[in-house]
């Protein structure tokens, strides 16, 4: 679980590969639509898409010549429970603030 943990950040970690995460959560694309979206080469967006198949954010799937990229939404789900850890720490430490200051003022 820690290596999916670490290889969704780091997919996540490059602004290039953010972009295309979003652009692929409007709908599925091949290289060759993904690549001009960017002004970089065709090798360089398939290395990036490589990182992002690692890191479980997308699949690829074939057809025929072309293969087909699609944002894998379970591939943000050890993210999000990563998050959501921070998310209940917090809320316990201001509830408990909360309480202290409350406790105060009477």
């Amino acid at each position: 679980m820690q290596t999916q943990i670490q290889n969704a950040f780091r997919a996540l970690a490059d602004p290039t590969r953010r972009e295309i995460v979003q652009i692929l959560a409007s709908g599925d694309m091949t290289i060759a639509q993904l690549t001009d979206q960017f002004d970089m080469t065709r090798a360089a967006v398939k290395k990036h898409l490589t990182v992002l198949s690692d890191g479980g954010l997308i699949t690829v799937e074939a057809r025929g010549r072309e293969r087909i990229n699609r944002l894998e939404p379970n591939g943000l789900a050890p993210i999000l429970d990563w998050f959501s850890y921070f998310d209940q720490f917090w809320d316990d430490r201001l509830n408990n603030l909360k309480e202290a200051i409350e406790r105060n003022e009477k």
